[in-house]
């Protein structure tokens, strides 16, 4: 269920979609935030109206479902007024709660809790590795080696659990909320000047998990290829992202 696949920009008309009830997920099709969600919904096979947006060059009226203007954001069409939540975490909870027949986070409280922490512990590694990530001429010399202390911790926590998925036996909410950035890392091989790929032995669980996620359906249907993401980043250092290239592999 999508409309015409393109990033809507400034000038463009807002998309006339019916008034059917089902919910409208706008998002940008390299943004990993905005991936989380379509994980989500794909794994929990939602129905759901896409709508992407230029992120540089925002439509007038994106305004109206986010202020902010981020994305992703997701309109509740079914609901009075039609509110739109935004922050993938945020909702991915709301997705979880919502629609239960395929749960993702822990049903325990403190085990939901515990993997909401070790969630935002992945922010350091993003943060780290974004400006190589984004082909950025200034990233620190000491990013990856920063990047590979804070991937640190979930070597370890895989090692921990003991399990294949840090959800345990199954995929959830943890395996789906970081895999965007490790679908993302193999670009790395293709940007940087010695080809930087993760340690074998270092990350060896992270790895083993990263092929066994990487099956999975809900992944499988949002993938984008390294070479994609490294032509989406090398257009958007040139200041010219091509955000529709997604949509001509």
């Amino acid at each position: 269920m999508s409309i015409p696949q393109k990033h809507f920009k400034k000038g463009s008309t807002k998309p006339q979609l019916p008034e059917d009830g089902v919910l409208r997920v706008y998002s940008m099709r390299f943004c990993p935030f905005s991936q989380r969600v379509h994980l989500i919904l794909d794994a929990k096979k939602i129905p759901h109206h896409k709508i992407y947006i230029d992120l540089i060059d925002k439509p007038e009226w994106y305004k109206d479902y986010s202020p902010l203007g981020k994305v992703p954001a997701l309109q509740l069409t079914d609901v009075k007024d039609q509110p739109t939540l935004v922050e993938s975490m945020i909702i991915a909870e709301f997705l979880d709660e919502q629609y239960p027949e395929l749960r993702l986070f822990p049903s325990d409280p403190l085990h939901k809790a515990q993997d909401k922490i070790l969630i935002e512990r992945f922010a350091p590694v993003v943060n780290a590795v974004y400006p190589v990530l984004t082909c950025n001429a200034n990233a620190p010399k000491d990013a990856l080696t920063n990047f590979e202390t804070a991937l640190d911790a979930f070597e370890q926590e895989l090692a921990k659990r003991g399990t294949p998925y840090f959800a345990g036996q199954t995929i959830g909410i943890v395996d789906y909320m970081i895999w965007p950035w490790f679908e993302r890392f193999p670009s790395l091989k293709l940007t940087t000047e010695h080809k930087y790929e993760l340690d074998a032995k270092r990350f060896g669980l992270l790895l083993k998990w990263r092929d066994l996620v990487a099956q999975d359906e809900a992944v499988r249907k949002t993938a984008l290829d390294a070479q994609l993401h490294a032509d989406f980043q090398g257009s958007k250092r040139l200041g010219k992202p091509q955000y529709d290239i997604a949509f001509k592999a």
